[in-house]
């Protein structure tokens, strides 16, 4: 199993752990079914009435798809088979408020994650940053992901910039992507206690609110993710050419902590 939960009943409350700290907690396919899977089980449990996520270890929240995961791409440029877009809870119709919980990296398919999350603590050791354009990658998905949560220009500045730099928690309050920023190794206990509160309050209520909130945005959303597997196939470079540049690009200097 790549994912851990960990219910509290007398709170209402689960903790999903991305348990694959020795790849950073990637997400294989195995992984992205678990997460969709759960996700959707999460929907009859009347004993979880908020969720806390967070990645194993503190070295990173998680760094999006394994660089190992084959994913055979339809001949169309229309259509884009992309394991991560299932991973989210709102992908799979849960609207029970999810915070998500970031020590170290959060980067690259991370943001399918944080992009559902109701709102996400940090500790002031993580870093965010999308690596795509680096290594010949069109930044869609994560750049709209983002874009539902912080400034434009930050977005575009995120996206644009690659491995070259990173987000400080500290930068990521102040645009608004972390709504709390807590010390090294704090970060899930700040987001449980906030979980447990929302958790004590009428469910009804709660989820009702998810849904308001979340129909602010949904038909921009809508209508930039349509437009998102085309730009992908005409933009990306071939796998090869990827993984030359991921090779050629791994070691090269320490990125910029903005």
């Amino acid at each position: 199993m790549a994912l851990r939960i960990e219910r509290d009943g007398e709170r209402g409350v689960a903790l999903v752990v991305l348990d694959r700290p020795t790849r950073l907690n990637a997400i294989d396919l195995e992984t992205a079914g678990e997460l969709a899977s759960l996700w959707r089980e999460l929907r009859y449990d009347e004993s979880v009435r908020a969720v806390v996520l967070t990645g194993a270890g503190t070295r990173a929240f998680c760094t999006g798809i394994d660089r190992g995961v084959e994913v055979p791409q339809p001949p169309s440029p229309y259509a884009i088979d992309d394991p991560l877009l299932r991973i989210g809870p709102k992908a799979n119709d849960l609207w029970k408020p999810v915070i998500a919980a970031v020590e170290g990296m959060a980067c690259g398919g991370a943001f399918y994650l944080l992009g559902e999350a109701e709102f996400v603590v940090a500790s002031r050791e993580a870093t965010f940053f999308d690596p795509h354009t680096t290594y010949g990658m069109v930044s869609a998905y994560e750049a709209i992901a983002m874009a539902q949560r912080m400034p434009f220009g930050e977005v575009a500045r995120m996206a644009l910039m690659g491995t070259a730099e990173r987000v400080s928690a500290e930068r990521a309050y102040a645009v608004g992507l972390v709504s709390e920023v807590t010390e090294p190794g704090g970060a899930v206990a700040a987001a449980l206690r906030a979980a447990a509160v929302v958790a004590g309050y009428p469910t009804e209520a709660v989820q009702g609110t998810v849904r308001a909130v979340w129909s602010a945005k949904e038909a921009a959303r809508t209508q930039a993710m349509a437009q998102a597997p085309a730009l992908i196939s005409l933009g990306n470079l071939p796998p090869d050419r990827q993984a030359e540049l991921f090779g050629a690009r791994g070691g090269g200097g320490e990125p910029r902590v903005r």
